[in-house]
């Protein structure tokens, strides 16, 4: 999820898939200790996403 669209969306929505993305990052971890993946980046991008989606919902809730 690029910067932009995480800024668009709406709290429900960016809620919603940072729970989905937690769960999805789990299953990454257990698989790769499990078997190698086949590209390991994705753990990175997607820890990176759940924590701008992460930074986004808190500056929401400072405003």
């Amino acid at each position: 999820m690029k910067q932009s669209e995480i800024i668009e969306a709406s709290t429900a929505e960016l809620q919603e898939k940072l729970a989905e993305l937690k769960k999805g990052y789990s299953d990454l971890k257990i698989a790769h200790a499990i078997s190698p993946l086949e590209n390991p980046i994705q753990l990175r991008a997607q820890r990176k996403t759940i924590a701008r989606i992460a930074t986004e919902l808190t500056k929401r809730e400072v405003q």
